[in-house]
């Protein structure tokens, strides 16, 4: 029989996994064994305290709905989720517009918008004209191409927190031969992540403040061209240096601006961008985006 020792155990775990046919899956549980092992030798993890992180683990299960993801609010809010997005960004075959979270208030089939249309609903905010252009890394417009955009109500809730029964302040939109995109909404809060669940309790305890800054989420997709993940911040939010998951930069905020003589639409308010596409590879086949909508995560493999 083995005799296991704090030292010796990992090498033991390690071995019984040495026959996992599966190359990429040894690699990463291989490597997870042994950081997690260190970790606990590191700190000296004592049974009442490994429990309490199961139990917190636990939580954040309990807490993931189809209208709610907890473990990528998690893994926001520790800085996973940008350290991936971020090692992803190096894999990109030109240098594009930036990337930023997706959220995890994310949802697929998005009501589709005709060109300008309004995807706030019944909201009193102020409203905002999107507009800009989509192209390729040499200025060339991509024509078609898809732009979903959501974001919070003027008062800092999503739809999903609202009621996830009534798709609301997001749409899908596509850009016309020029490359144009062209929305209305209004202008987003900015907000405490959810409050109620086990990832605020870890915020607190932390004594952080667990707010994001004021931000509209894009999704831009063009055949033969890779997706495009991202977020605009608006400028002048207190909390674009210390967002609490890590997703604002400084190359994505933006400055809303009232009566821009080339605005499509004269006279409004509105914000300006021109998002920029990288050609796809094949890679970017096998490599995914970071983030889901919440009701797929829990679908039946």
């Amino acid at each position: 029989m083995l005799e296991y020792t704090p030292d010796t155990i990992t090498d033991a775990v390690l071995q019984q996994m040495e026959q996992t046919p599966d190359a990429r899956l040894k690699q990463i549980m291989a490597a997870a064994v042994r950081h997690l092992h260190d970790f606990a030798r590191e700190v000296r993890l004592t049974p009442s305290e490994w429990l309490f992180g199961v139990q917190f683990l636990t939580k954040v299960g309990q807490m993931c709905s189809p209208d709610r993801q907890e473990f990528i609010l998690l893994s926001d809010t520790l800085g996973l989720s940008t350290l991936v997005n971020l090692m992803h960004d190096t894999t990109a075959t030109e240098a594009a517009t930036h990337t930023s979270l997706l959220g995890p208030f994310f949802r697929e089939n998005a009501p589709a918008l005709a060109y300008g249309e309004q995807i706030a609903r019944n909201d009193p905010g102020d409203e905002i004209v999107l507009w800009g252009r989509v192209t390729d890394v040499e200025g060339r417009p991509l024509r078609n191409a898809q732009v979903a955009i959501w974001q919070t109500s003027s008062e800092g809730a999503y739809d999903l927190q609202i009621d996830p029964s009534k798709p609301n302040f997001r749409g899908v939109f596509h850009t016309d031969d020029a490359g144009r995109y062209l929305a209305r909404t209004v202008r987003p809060l900015g907000y405490f992540i959810p409050l109620d669940g086990p990832v605020a309790d870890m915020i607190r305890a932390q004594h952080r403040h667990g707010k994001r800054p004021a931000h509209i989420h894009f999704l831009i997709g063009a055949t033969g061209y890779r997706e495009l993940v991202t977020a605009l911040y608006l400028a002048g939010d207190e909390h674009l240096e210390d967002d609490v998951v890590f997703g604002a930069s400084a190359d994505l905020v933006v400055q809303e601006r009232k009566d821009d003589p080339d605005c499509p639409i004269p006279g409004a308010r509105s914000i300006h961008f021109d998002f920029t596409l990288s050609r796809a590879s094949e890679a970017d086949k096998l490599t995914g985006r970071v983030g889901a909508d919440p009701s797929q995560i829990l679908a039946p493999a």
